[in-house]
């Protein structure tokens, strides 16, 4: 499989990231919400900000889309907080599971105004996957995607071929998300079955949201590929590889070795972020009001969610705030 990249992806559907304007209500949702003294056994802490641990960690791992941003534009208060922490001293390392390599990542950033100062390095599930093409060596790769993912292959010594002579398929999204489901892909998967292609998927979510669009992922190709007895490799968050290679660039930018307990990974998805930070022995912020907005809507359902997913985290927060 290469890299240690998982063959399995934890079954579990996903809602989707706030939009701008429900960003902007950061401030007046945290004051309601309860106080660590305030809430059952059965809830998580509740977290004022990043401020409130931020002297625990030297590095933070945080989530994208959902967190800096909702898929148009930034929330400007999050890329505030990891700017005061990097003025502290910290690291911030961004994590996503976009299907394209970190220089690609960082111009879409710019584009969405998300402020350069917010972030040191950036690793991305495009990375994993360009590291196990390399790995599986020559051959050809059917893509299955749009051409705004095309960034993914460049300079590659693998070149994209005809699903008739690839070796390997990569899957970044669905070529028209906003008319067309995985299923209507189920004749090129059944061909693909056939051939008995590996399918490399360069982004494991199912779902997002842009705005209030509600969009299918690259994860739900993967999802019907295994449904149909396919070999999905998943790169990205929640599996260990990309975290590995955050952790390896956080220790090259510290100049040192990095203790997993003076990391913290700050997400919105309890079953990429939070699961994924959770097994890799790192702790978690969950940010609530992301992708899980219309599901973890009080910390006692926030902390439900988790242990369904698997998960731990030391607090929760509506939005990322200092």
């Amino acid at each position: 499989m290469g890299s240690g990249v998982a063959g399995k992806r934890p079954p579990a559907s996903e809602s989707a990231p706030a939009s701008n304007p429900v960003f902007s209500q950061g401030a007046s949702v945290m004051s309601d919400m309860p106080t660590a003294d305030q809430r059952s056994p059965g809830a998580i802490a509740a977290l004022s900000g990043l401020s409130a641990v931020a002297d625990r960690y030297d590095t933070l791992f945080c989530d994208i889309w959902g967190v800096l941003h909702d898929g148009l534009r930034e929330n400007a208060p999050a890329g505030e907080a990891l700017e005061r922490f990097r003025a502290q001293g910290g690291t911030v390392v961004l994590v996503t599971n976009a299907p394209i390599p970190q220089a690609a990542v960082a111009r879409l950033l710019d584009k969405k105004q998300v402020r350069r100062q917010a972030w040191d390095a950036i690793v991305s599930s495009g990375d994993v996957t360009r590291s196990l093409l390399v790995e599986r060596g020559g051959g050809g790769v059917f893509h299955i995607g749009p051409d705004r993912d095309l960034s993914l292959f460049a300079d590659l010594p693998t070149a994209r071929a005809p699903m008739e002579t690839a070796s390997v398929a990569v899957v970044t999204g669905l070529v028209r998300e906003e008319t067309e489901s995985a299923e209507d892909y189920l004749p090129q998967l059944q061909q693909m079955r056939a051939r008995y292609l590996d399918l490399v998927c360069a982004n494991p979510d199912r779902v997002v949201h842009v705005g209030d669009r509600l969009l299918p992922c690259a994860g739900a190709i993967g999802d019907l590929y295994e449904e149909l007895g396919g070999v999905v490799l998943w790169a990205g968050k929640p599996h260990a590889p990309i975290y590995d290679m955050a952790l390896a660039k956080a220790r090259a930018l510290r100049g040192a070795d990095i203790d997993k307990a003076r990391i913290l990974m700050i997400g919105d998805s309890v079953r990429t972020d939070l699961a994924g930070a959770t097994a890799y022995g790192l702790d978690a912020l969950f940010v609530s009001r992301g992708i899980h907005r219309d599901g973890a809507d009080d910390n006692e359902a926030a902390a439900l969610m988790l242990r369904e997913a698997g998960a731990d985290a030391i607090g929760v927060t509506p939005f990322l705030r200092w």
